[in-house]
């Protein structure tokens, strides 16, 4: 028995009538996953699921609120610590405690050199339903990605939230065939509980890839062309189609992505890596 699972053994009784909660099928988390989890972060867990402020949050999402730790960094990106993705991702605590964590978005092209967006799940606790690049998430705090030598922890998590999201299999996304170009530090409210406070790693990769999206985390997916998605930016600025463009998304559209285009193109990304610059948008 590992020290993290005795702990969940001497909880008081009360404590475990919270379990209950999560005896559906569609809730249910694996015993490994609470060895995972911190009593604290356990309670707060148990706490989280019966708070009738998120009693609209997916099973999925609400879960992977408590159960993913992200990395907490500096304006430098240094790293300082490490928080729930929930507090990472309430707009009191990014205005309040200045919480600013470690986050990647990864650019997909295929041979065609055509670019795969996605459209976010409504059941996304940030920006649902908006549309964006190929995968956006964090790294974890955890010794696999918080690797900082060539930006390996964010390519390692790139290659897992890309099966997470996308079905995209390993094999099919070397971590090795991702190249970071830069990075880019944004806030941005999604509405007036939940928001975005990030020191972005861009990442872009050419690969034909089979692509089975998971409904809990992709509600759509499209390859566009250049022309395609300067239409695409055309009718989310004239709110055409009820179509909109994560914040993140649009600063990469408006300030990096039609140059480094040219280098996918080229096949000369390498030219345009500024992996120095910390660029404040």
């Amino acid at each position: 028995m590992t020290a993290s699972t005795s702990c969940l053994f001497n909880l008081p009784l009360f404590r475990f009538r919270s379990l209950s909660l999560l005896s559906s099928s569609s809730s249910r988390l694996p015993l490994s996953s609470f060895r995972s989890i911190s009593p604290r972060k356990f309670r707060a867990f148990s706490a989280m699921t019966t708070d009738a402020k998120d009693a609209g949050m997916d099973d999925v999402q609400r879960r992977l609120m408590f159960a993913d730790e992200c990395i907490l960094v500096d304006e430098t990106d240094r790293v300082v610590g490490h928080d729930s993705k929930y507090n990472c991702h309430l707009m009191e605590n990014i205005e309040a405690k200045n919480l600013l964590h470690r986050a990647f978005s990864v650019f997909l092209f295929n041979s065609k050199y055509e670019l795969l967006l996605q459209q976010r799940s409504k059941a996304k606790v940030t920006f649902p339903l908006v549309w964006t690049n190929t995968c956006c998430s964090h790294p974890l705090h955890r010794d696999s990605e918080l690797i900082e030598e060539n930006a390996l922890g964010v390519r390692n998590a790139a290659q897992r939230k890309l099966l997470d999201e996308l079905g995209i299999v390993a094999e099919d996304v070397p971590v090795d065939e991702f190249t970071p170009l830069g990075r880019m530090l944004y806030k941005a409210p999604s509405d007036g509980k939940w928001g975005e406070h990030e020191l972005d790693y861009l990442l872009f990769i050419v690969r034909d890839v089979k692509v089975q999206p998971n409904p809990d985390e992709v509600a759509d997916i499209k390859y566009v062309s250049r022309e395609g998605l300067k239409e695409l930016v055309k009718k989310a600025d004239a709110g055409e189609e009820g179509l909109k463009l994560s914040p993140w998304f649009r600063l990469v559209v408006d300030n990096f992505l039609m140059k480094w285009w040219d280098h996918v193109e080229k096949g000369t990304l390498d030219e345009a890596v500024d992996m120095k610059t910390i660029h404040k948008l």
